[in-house]
Formats: structure tokens, sequence, C-alpha cells
């Protein structure tokens, strides 16, 4: 997905639940025997583990031993789904949620959170087809239905989404979040003067959304308006100030510019609030490519750290696999420490993924063009 897709996500990430403290509001999950005590306790000590800075890992551990000692227990499929798609992990997090959604079909955070994983994995049509079927079973969803315009939206399906977001208004005519969906798919279509209006209309439903004024600052860049987007996004980062991605989708943009400076101002902003925030290290690898020189490598090398600091914790993690076969092959000109890169990346990347047509050509030997 490109640069403006990867951060214009509307629907909430996925959160981690326990049993024992119960489950999502709305679902109406289905019969069950009663969970293990064992696979519950070590699921509960997992949800503890996983909000320590150092936790996670541990956290992945306990998941695994839960639902080794009780494998309908759904709730630890779904969290041990989301850490391990944090981690980059995106086939075993799939595996994970979708193992979890049999278990609970009628979960709404569980098809919310795989239709993310597959987004992030480019497989537009697997989040579309989720989303939908659990729509159709489930009318009165709330948050579901504006997952499934961002995903049609992100997948190409622009007037599908039009109608989803259309449908979705039908019985919520001031939801803030389908409003902000429903400009960007109109921004996508070339129609910005339609895309403003709602927007407006969308900022009046909800002035104190940081999700709204996200959309209203894509909308405002779009129009060629840096200035106002940005004030979009820092009235973002103050209604959450704790959300870091206006500051990830104001890197995006200098760094798309050719702005490499202030992009990497950023993103090292962003790290200093989240140090593990892989979209900023790899935001950050980016910017530091763009500034590095034949005479001058240090940009270079600093991109290098970072990328090889993300595949330390995330081995497969394909954006950073790919970036640093790109940095070996066309900048440090270092060949034979990108070739198991590109064969690694070929083998796990799915043929949607934007760096799969370079990564063939290289293999096939012709040399793409630096972008």
């Amino acid at each position: 997905m490109n640069c403006f897709q990867r951060f214009t996500t509307l629907c909430a990430t996925a959160t981690l639940i326990c049993a024992c403290a119960g489950a999502p509001k709305r679902p109406v999950l289905p019969a069950a025997p009663p969970a293990r005590p064992q696979a519950v306790g070590k699921m509960v000590e997992g949800v503890h583990s996983a909000r320590e800075a150092a936790g996670k890992e541990r956290a992945i551990s306990l998941f695994h031993d839960a639902v080794t000692a009780d494998p309908r227990l759904w709730e630890a499929h779904y969290n041990l789904g989301v850490l391990l798609a944090d981690k980059g992990d995106l086939k075993a997090g799939e595996r994970e949620l979708e193992e979890a959604a049999k278990l609970a079909p009628n979960a709404e955070d569980v098809v919310v959170a795989l239709a993310v994983v597959r987004r992030r994995a480019d497989d537009a049509v697997g989040a579309i087809d989720a989303l939908q079927t659990f729509v159709k079973q489930n009318p009165d969803a709330r948050v579901a239905p504006i997952a499934l315009v961002t995903a049609l939206r992100e997948g190409g399906q622009v007037r599908q989404a039009i109608e989803q977001a259309q449908r979705v208004l039908v019985n919520h005519a001031r939801d803030s979040l389908a409003l902000s969906e429903l400009a960007l798919a109109n921004v996508e279509l070339g129609e910005i003067d339609t895309a403003e209006l709602l927007i407006d209309e969308a900022l009046k439903a909800d002035a104190k959304s940081a999700v709204v004024e996200r959309a209203a600052g894509l909308v405002s860049l779009r129009k060629g308006e840096d200035a106002v987007a940005f004030k979009h996004f820092l009235r973002e980062s103050e209604l959450d100030p704790e959300d870091t991605t206006a500051r990830l989708n104001t890197g995006t943009v200098l760094l798309e510019a050719g702005v490499y400076d202030k992009a990497a101002q950023e993103f090292r902003g962003v790290l200093k609030i989240e140090p593990e925030s892989v979209d900023a290290m790899l935001g950050l690898a980016a910017a530091r490519r763009g500034q590095g020189k034949r005479d001058d490598q240090s940009g270079y090398l600093e991109a290098e750290t970072l990328l090889k600091s993300i595949l330390q914790r995330e081995p497969k993690n394909l954006d950073a696999t790919f970036n640093l076969a790109v940095l070996y092959r066309a900048y440090l000109k270092r060949p034979a420490d990108a070739t198991p890169l590109l064969q690694r990346f070929l083998a796990d990347a799915p043929k949607t993924h934007p760096g799969r047509p370079a990564a063939e050509r290289w293999s096939s030997g012709l040399q793409p063009s630096k972008n």
C-alpha cells in the first residue's frame, strides 16, 4: 500500500482482551464449555505482561501456553494474533486471528483485527471478504461496517466504499467516522470539493475527534494546502497526545516531497514517544537514506542500523527486509548482502506487495530505478 493509504486507517486498532475481565461488549458469543482455569491464568498473566514496556515476548509465550492448554479459548488466540502481527509476523498473526474468528464468529473486535492484519499484508480481498461476511451476519455492528469502507477504499473499490459508507449513514447520519471515510473515498475519485464538504460535516458532528482531524489533514494535503493540513495534524496531536499518527503523517508527506531533514525530525519525534515504533523507524530509515551521499555515507549507515534493528526484533518484517535489500543493492553497492534479503522477501511477500516488482526485476538481472 502507498504512504497515503498506510496512514489513513480510521478503524480502531486492536487491543488486548481478557476473558475474566469481560469480553467485548457488542458481540454475542457462541455457547461454549467453560475455559480451563490453567489456560485462563496464563492468558491473564499474558495480558499483564503485554502492557509492560519489555513484556511482549513473554506475553506471546504465555498466550501460546494458553492456547495449548485450551485451544477453545478464543480470547487467547486473539491476543496472540495481535501481538504476533505487531512484531511483524503477519502470517502467524493471521492464523491465530482466523482461529479466534472460527471460535467466536460474532466477535467484532476479532474480525476487525483480522481485516487490519490482512490489509497490512496487502491482502485487500481477504480483508474485504472477512468484513463483508461479518457485516451481513451482524447488521447491528458499528465498527466493522466502517472498517469495511476503509478496506474497500484501500483495495481500490472506491465506488463500493462510497456505497458502504452511505449505508452506514442511513442509520447513523452523524457518524463522524463514516463521514470521514466517505470524504477520503471522494478524494480518491478526485471529488475534492465534495470531500471538503463531508469533512466539514464530520468536524461538526465531532469537533474533538483525532481521527476526523487526521482525515481533514489528508483532504487538505490532496488540495495542496500543506499548511492547513499540518494544522489539522497538530490539532490531532492535541486531542490525542499519545497518538503519534499525526507526526507519522507529517513525516510521510515531507518524505514524499523530498524534504528529508524535516521528515527525519518528525520520525525522531515519534521515536522519543514510542521507541519501538516500526513505522517511525522505517520512515526515519527512508529519510536518512535520502540524506546519504556518495562522499558522506552516514545517512546510509544510520538507515542500515535502523533496518537491521527492526529485523532483529521482527525477522519477518517485509518492509524492512525489502528496504534493507534496496539500501545494499542500489545505495551501498553491496549486492552480495542484498541477495539473501531479496530471496527471503520474494519467498514471503504476497504478489500484491508494492516492492515485489522491483525485487523480481533484480532477481532477473535487471536494474530497477531508485525511488
